[in-house]
C-alpha cells in the first residue's frame, strides 16, 4: 500500500471506532433513560427510548455497511481483519443491548404512571448503576486499545451476577410480605433480568475487543464465586 492508500485505510478504521462509539453512547443513554422512566413512570421518556432503538439499527446498518466495503476494497490482513470483523460482532452486541433497554421501556405502560414505590426500587437501581458503568467503559478501554482494563471489565461482570441475585431474592422478599407488590416487582424482575443480559452483552465486547487489541482469547472461564452466598453476606 502506498503512503495515501494507508492514511485512508486508517482513516476508514477510524470511522468504523466513532461509529462502535455512537453505537455505545446511545445504548448507555437508552439503558440509563429506560431505567429512569420505569422507576418515575415516566410514559413520554420510554417513547423516547422506544424510537431510539430505530437510531441503533441505522447506525449498525451503516457500521456493517462499511465494515464489508473495507474488507472488498482493502483486503485487510491478520490484526487489521480482526479489527473490521470484530467490530461487525461488537456492533451485534450494542445493537442487542439497545433491545433490551428497549424491552425495559416498554414495561412504563404496564407500571403506569405511578411509577415504582422507591422502597422497591433500591436495589434495581443499584444493578443499573454498575451496568451503566461497564456500558459507558468497554467501549472507551476498546477505543484506548487497552488490553488490560477490557480483561477487567470482562472479570467484572460476576458483580453484576451477583447484584442480581440480591435483587431477585429482595424482590421474592417484598412480594412475600404484601401481595400489593406483586404487579411491580413481577415488572422489575422482567428488568433486572434483562439488565443481567445486558452484563452479558457487555462481556462479549470485552472478550471481542481484547481479541482485536491483543490477537489472544481471554480463558473461557472467568473468576467465579457462588453468587448466592455473596448475595446473602452482601445483605
Amino acid at each position: 500500500m502506498g503512503e495515501h492508500t494507508v492514511s485512508a485505510f486508517d482513516q476508514e478504521l477510524n470511522e468504523i471506532d466513532r461509529l462502535i462509539r455512537e453505537m455505545a453512547d446511545t445504548a448507555a443513554r437508552m439503558v440509563s433513560a429506560s431505567i429512569k422512566a420505569l422507576l418515575a413512570g415516566d410514559a413520554a421518556a420510554a417513547q423516547r427510548v422506544i424510537s431510539e432503538d430505530a437510531v441503533m439499527d441505522t447506525y449498525q446498518r451503516e457500521l456493517d455497511d462499511r465494515a464489508i466495503t473495507l474488507i472488498g476494497k482493502r483486503q485487510p490482513m491478520a490484526q487489521d481483519l480482526r479489527t473490521v470483523l470484530g467490530a461487525i460482532r461488537m456492533a451485534g452486541d450494542l445493537e442487542r443491548i439497545g433491545d433490551l433497554a428497549k424491552n425495559i421501556a416498554k414495561r412504563v405502560s404496564a407500571v403506569g404512571s405511578i411509577g415504582t414505590p422507591k422502597s422497591l426500587s433500591h436495589g434495581i437501581d443499584s444493578m443499573a448503576t454498575l451496568v451503566l458503568a461497564q456500558v459507558g467503559s468497554v467501549v472507551d478501554r476498546y477505543v484506548a486499545r487497552d488490553g488490560d482494563g477490557l480483561r477487567v471489565i470482562r472479570d467484572e461482570d460476576q458483580k453484576i451476577d451477583v447484584s442480581y441475585t440480591a435483587v431477585f431474592r429482595e424482590l421474592l422478599t417484598y412480594m412475600m410480605e404484601d401481595p400489593r407488590n406483586i404487579t411491580a416487582c413481577t415488572h422489575l424482575l422482567f428488568c433486572a433480568k434483562n439488565l443481567e443480559r445486558i452484563g452479558d452483552h457487555v462481556t462479549n465486547i470485552a472478550e471481542i475487543g481484547y481479541f482485536i487489541v491483543t490477537g489472544a482469547q481471554l480463558p473461557t472461564q472467568r473468576p467465579k464465586f457462588d453468587e448466592t452466598t455473596a448475595a446473602i453476606v452482601g445483605s
